[in-house]
Order: C-alpha cells, then structure tokens, then sequence
C-alpha cells in the first residue's frame, strides 16, 4: 500500500478584537481531506486514452493485436480508477462531518515538532489510499485478455459475417454466442486471475465463485446484449474491441468493486 498526498483545503479564520489586532484563539487551520492522487491518475489516463483515440487508425493500421492490447490496458485502468474513486468518496460520506476536518491553532504550526496525527485529533477521515497493486493487476488483465477478445471477434465476424439481404440474424447469433460462450468464459477468467494476483489459494477461489460469480453473470445478462447487438449491427470491426471497453468501463468499475467487496 501506498502513502498518498491527499488534497489540503487551508481555512485561515483570523478575527480582530474591538482595537484591530487579531485574537490569537481564533487563528485556525482547517485541512479537509479529499481523494487528490486518485483524481491525478485519473486524469492522466484520460490524456492518455484521447491520445490513443485520436491515433487509433495509425497504430491499428499497423500493430492491431498489440493496439487493442494496450487500449484495453488503458481503459481497464480507467475502471479500477474510477472504482476507487468511488470507494473513497462514499468512505467519506459514510463518515460523520466531525471526522472529515483537521483543526489546527496556528501557534502549533511553529513548533520545532509539528503536531502528530493523533494530537490532530483524526484519522478516520481520510479517503482510503490509493491501490497501485490493484491498479496494475487490472491493467495487466485488460492487456492480456484483448488477444483472446481479438481472435474472438474475429472469429464471430467469419462465421456470422453480414449481408445486406439479412443483416439482422447474424448479429442475434453472434450476440448469442458471444453471451452464452465467451461471457461466462470471461469472467470466470476474470476472477480466477484476480484471487490468484491477490495472493488467493482454492478456497478463496471457490468462495469467489460461489459468493459472486452468478449474480455478476445475471448482470451481465442484464447489459451486453443490448451492447453487443449495436456493436455487431453498427461497428467497424477494428473499433468493436475499444467500443466494448469504453462501455465497459462502467462494467469493469462494477467488476473492480465487486471484486474488491468481496476481498474485504
């Protein structure tokens, strides 16, 4: 786990008494403590997932596997970033106000030691910090399962392709395969690999499996299809992988937290 800097909000509260010159017990320092190193990787990988949009013809023209490689990569960071994003926020909010501020007399802060966290007088308010681990084992998913999703939807192109005389059955029967075959294939991929990446043996495997595999496959049922069917009916095939991530970045973020409630 890392030691993350977190956002300081500084309320200087300076009152004067009736002759103009301050009361020193009025002088305060409020810190209010807020997700900063979340929103800065966050931010950081948008700049990077626009920048892999607006050359994704170039490096797919070129490298297609290892494009669709790392925009997976990129897009499965963006989930887990926006999971922790909400995971810390509702740890605040969840908290009583009274928890959420660090207050501080001003004379404390010219001390040779400056006060420690105890005598601050906090502890829970702070957002959880960021998991880098956790960060890495999802991008490191998104990379190495795009292969297997290229030659997928490659295969579903082949063995369905689409006519102009009848467009419309073969995408019902790629979205059929897709969601009856590789779905329930893919996320058993997913928790397997993520108990084994968290240190999980076969116990915690089978108890992944039994606590939260079938009603995360049930609502998978309840959102791709309706995806799929517009990705197959409407999208080039070399944007079907990064239109499936993009939309799947809110399904990844419902992945991540509930992998990681589970975990707790």
């Amino acid at each position: 786990m890392f030691c993350e800097p977190q956002t300081i909000i500084l309320a200087l509260n300076i009152a004067t008494s009736c002759d103009g010159s301050p009361c020193p017990e009025a002088n305060r320092v409020v810190i209010i403590p807020q997700p900063l190193l979340h929103t800065i990787i966050f931010l950081i990988e948008m700049a990077v997932a626009a920048r892999l949009a607006a050359k994704f013809n170039t490096y797919y023209a070129e490298k297609p596997v290892l494009t669709t490689m790392v925009t997976n990569a990129v897009l499965g960071g963006v989930a887990d970033t926006v999971a922790q994003l909400i995971t810390a926020f509702n740890t605040r909010r969840t908290q009583t106000s009274g928890d959420d501020l660090i207050s501080i007399e001003i004379p404390d802060l010219d001390k040779e030691k400056p006060p420690t966290v105890g005598e601050w007088g906090y502890g829970r308010g702070l957002p959880p910090s960021f998991d880098f681990e956790r960060l890495t084992r999802f991008m490191a998913y998104g990379f190495f399962m795009a292969p297997i999703q290229f030659q997928w939807f490659g295969f579903l192109s082949r063995a369905f392709p689409l006519t102009k005389m009848n467009p419309t059955a073969p995408v019902f029967k790629r979205v059929a395969f897709d969601q009856f075959i590789f779905a329930p294939f893919g996320l058993a991929c997913f928790f397997s690999y993520m108990t084994i990446a968290e240190g999980g043996g076969r116990r915690a495997l089978t108890q992944k499996f039994r606590d939260v595999y079938l009603p995360t496959l049930k609502a998978n049922f309840v959102l791709w299809p309706a995806v799929q069917i517009l990705n197959f009916r409407v999208v080039p095939i070399q944007f079907q992988i990064p239109f499936v991530s993009t939309i799947g970045i809110a399904w990844t973020a419902y992945l991540s937290l509930t992998n990681s409630s589970e975990e707790s």
